[in-house]
């Protein structure tokens, strides 16, 4: 197939395009190369890609229609994962969330139902559970709590392509991830942010005084899913796609610490505006019509992350 994937360049969107082209389809990658993190890595990622056979690379923006409309013409699919990421930079760039993650969001929906494309797989989060306190979550719980702007901008993309699957029966499938991590990771989440801390003998900053769990999922084990979604192309449907096991945070931190063959200095602080204590997510849907099978445990996942870091920044 050919697909157009939005944030080629980013954290899953690399993973996701190295996968579609290792088994034979074309990619259009397309991505605004945002300074939001170091884009050096991203640009390294990019460099990664445009190696490949396959792979063709459109800088631009979802905001400009103009520019969703040329990258999206003659594909056969379209999985979007292009966002402004994270629940703590949307407290004070709440303008920005809404351009990319809402006005964004509704360019490639809209531009899917004028070219007719057979299919939009879209990323969703485990954020629009919001403050549920039900675990784990299924794709059927209520999600009309948010606590954070990310949350909401997503649960607004789920009723925005429940709509237009209702008036134009345009194929929509959202995918709710549950907390991703793996080699070429974004650095303003915690994996990344741990490792970087604890090699240059900088103290952790722990929220939540530690007190979290989160359903940690092997970047791998969510290819494998989006993968599987393309696939598929189910006429409606939202997915969770998460490990199955939520882990303690602390013992998340020791697996770093058991990594990086040190135990590194902790500074606990509380809970920020937008978090949440715990998620968990039940797979048994993703698993039932996906054949979804994550693999991949904390154990075996940290480990490949920091060798990656060690390996990419030479420590």
């Amino acid at each position: 197939m050919r697909i157009l994937l939005t944030g080629a360049a980013g954290f899953i969107g690399f993973h996701t395009a190295t996968a579609l082209l290792a088994r034979g389809d074309e990619v259009v990658g397309l991505d605004n190369m945002s300074p939001y993190y170091d884009p050096k890595l991203k640009k390294d990622r990019l460099q990664y890609l445009q190696g490949k056979k396959g792979f063709t690379f459109m800088e631009g923006d979802i905001r400009d229609r103009a520019t969703v409309k040329k990258a999206m013409e003659g594909c056969d699919r379209v999985c979007h994962l292009a966002a402004l990421a994270g629940v703590r930079y949307a407290f004070d760039h709440p303008d920005e969330y809404i351009a990319i993650n809402i006005t964004g969001f509704f360019n490639v929906l809209d531009e899917v139902r004028l070219q007719k494309i057979p299919g939009l797989i879209y990323a969703s989060s485990s954020s629009v559970y919001g403050g549920n306190t039900t675990f784990p979550s299924k794709e059927t719980d209520r999600t009309d709590d948010p606590i954070s702007l990310y949350g909401q901008n997503k649960k607004d993309n789920e009723l925005l392509a429940h709509t237009y699957h209702r008036l134009y029966g345009t194929h929509v499938t959202g995918l709710r991830f549950f907390t991703v991590y793996g080699p070429w990771g974004r650095p303003d989440m915690a994996l990344f942010l741990f490792t970087e801390s604890l090699l240059h003998d900088r103290p952790l900053t722990i929220f939540g005084h530690g007190k979290m769990q989160r359903d940690f999922t092997y970047v791998d084990d969510i290819v494998s899913g989006i993968v599987a979604t393309i696939d598929k192309n189910c006429e409606e449907e939202v997915f969770n796609l998460g490990c199955g096991k939520t882990e303690e945070l602390m013992d998340y931190v020791r697996m770093i610490e058991a990594a990086c063959g040190k135990e590194a200095k902790k500074e606990f602080l509380p809970m920020q505006p937008g978090d949440t204590t715990k998620s968990a997510a039940d797979i048994t849907k993703a698993r039932t019509m996906l054949g979804f099978d994550p693999q991949t445990t904390i154990k075996d996942g940290v480990p490949k992350f920091v060798e990656w870091y060690r390996g990419y920044y030479k420590i």
